[in-house]
């Protein structure tokens, strides 16, 4: 039973860096289809309602999904491999980061403005190359917690339905409309801003200890990273992104954080790291920082996969 979910967690990794993101014209991951299911049920039944309906579906999915495969192994690893690739989001992170990286290189600051905007409540009007870089690292740090480390570990010691589960109240308290304006502290979905933070508090702290061992590869510093984890995340008020991004900051030898503007307000974050202001090389080796933490969490969750059923076993 180890050993089907462990194989199957890299074999969905491997999938997701050679498969890549859907293009327009394809058929997109089933995940991608999540926010607009919930919206059409919030419409009846409430946002909480909505969110609580999803989820639940999600874990019987897993569930039903396991329980098919049966004791088949090869059925069992396939089923597993399917469903990591189906919510893995380092591919993403990578074509995004580097199309971001791309436009601020040949100063195309408009388009990158409104790639941001796609997938950060800020405003970004006003943002110049350091603000714009500054936006596009705190994203890929954030989402590398979320949608790489988070699915992975969940998938490693609940198997596909805690990885789906995971994987949806993320992606359902960050649809658009339902962020959290963290210049208000408010969310339109409490829910699963709640089931969110609670689902990331260990994959965070991960990250930025991966992050922070894996900062020497990408030419970055271990040291730096940790100092601003475990220095400058403490007045942040989210308690997960602030740890992934301080740990990037540090490793790249950056700052992030800051003054930020959202629609509701301005929200005076605390500065992450001691660098300078980051530029378009900085994004472009976050995404190679964020890449170096997924292999990581790939190989520890293998591990951990492959332990926890020797130790389902021998009970």
């Amino acid at each position: 039973m180890s050993a089907h979910r462990a194989v199957g967690l890299l074999l969905g990794v491997v999938a997701d860096g050679l498969i890549g993101e859907p293009r327009r014209a394809g058929p997109p991951r089933p995940v991608a289809a999540l926010p607009q299911a919930a919206d059409t049920l919030a419409r009846r039944i409430g946002t909480a309602g909505a969110t609580t309906v999803v989820t639940t579906g999600a874990v019987a999915v897993g569930m039903l999904v396991e329980r098919a495969a049966g004791r088949h192994r090869l059925l069992r690893t396939l089923a597993v491999a399917a469903g990591t690739w189906s919510v893995l989001g380092g591919a993403r992170i990578a074509s995004d980061g580097t199309e971001l990286a791309r436009d601020l290189e040949n100063g195309d600051f408009d388009t990158a403005r409104a790639r941001i905007s796609t997938v950060d409540l800020r405003c970004t009007e006003d943002l110049d190359l350091p603000g714009l870089s500054r936006a596009s690292i705190e994203v890929v740090a954030d989402q590398t917690s979320n949608a790489v480390v988070s699915p992975l570990v969940w998938g490693a010691v609940a198997g596909l339905p805690g990885m789906l589960a995971a994987r949806t109240v993320t992606v359902l308290g960050r649809r658009p409309g339902m962020e959290l304006d963290i210049a208000s502290a408010r969310s339109a979905d409490p829910v699963a801003r709640r089931l969110d933070e609670i689902a990331n508090l260990v994959p965070a702290r991960l990250t930025a200890t991966l992050t922070t061992a894996a900062a020497p590869v990408v030419g970055g510093s271990a040291r730096s990273a940790w100092q601003a984890w475990r220095r400058d995340t403490a007045a942040h008020p989210s308690p997960n992104a602030g740890r992934a991004e301080a740990a990037f900051a540090g490793a790249l030898e950056i700052r992030l954080g800051g003054r930020t503007v959202y629609p509701r307000g301005v929200a005076e974050l605390p500065v992450l790291g001691a660098g300078r202001n980051p530029d378009a090389g900085h994004v472009t080796r976050a995404v190679e920082l964020s890449r170096v933490v997924g292999l990581c969490t790939a190989g520890v969750s293998a591990v951990l996969a492959a332990v926890s059923g020797l130790g389902r076993r021998r009970r």
